[in-house]
């Protein structure tokens, strides 16, 4: 049986990928226009395709870590979503005009959903679960 720390961490995480997830769609415009005025990625022929592959292993790669966290009960996965995590702070945007936005609201509360979430991979009972000693679920 999962113990009760990594049930929290799977509803608080998979919780920020659903927001995130709509958040992305009802960003998604804004996204086009913002990657079609990028002298750059118009050079590349980035367009809406693009923004949706980009999507789908964002969301892909963190729905892999909470997977092998989550139900394969896998350390490793567990410090490669620490790291990514840690990376992806470096990328908060904290402008108080972005958030105010719908747009901001949601990113800010994804950070935080997944920051908890994290938090509670360190508590006994999941550090117990996660480690090597412990008998595979």
């Amino acid at each position: 049986m999962r113990p009760t720390s990594i049930v929290l961490f799977e509803r608080l995480f998979l919780l920020s990928l659903a927001i995130a997830l709509v958040n992305g769609f009802l960003q998604y415009d804004a996204l086009v226009a913002q990657v079609g005025n990028d002298p750059a990625l118009a050079q590349l022929g980035w367009g809406s395709g693009a923004i949706l592959v980009v999507m789908a292993i964002s969301l892909l790669i963190p729905l892999l870590l909470w997977y092998f966290i989550a139900r394969r009960a896998s350390n490793i996965a567990k410090w490669i979503l620490v790291v990514m995590t840690l990376l992806g702070l470096l990328f908060v945007n904290l402008d108080p005009g972005q958030l105010g936005s719908l747009a901001g609201i949601a990113s800010l509360a994804v950070t935080i959903l997944q920051l908890v979430a994290i938090v509670l991979l360190f508590r006994a009972d999941a550090r117990a679960w996660l480690s090597d000693d412990a008998e595979a679920p």
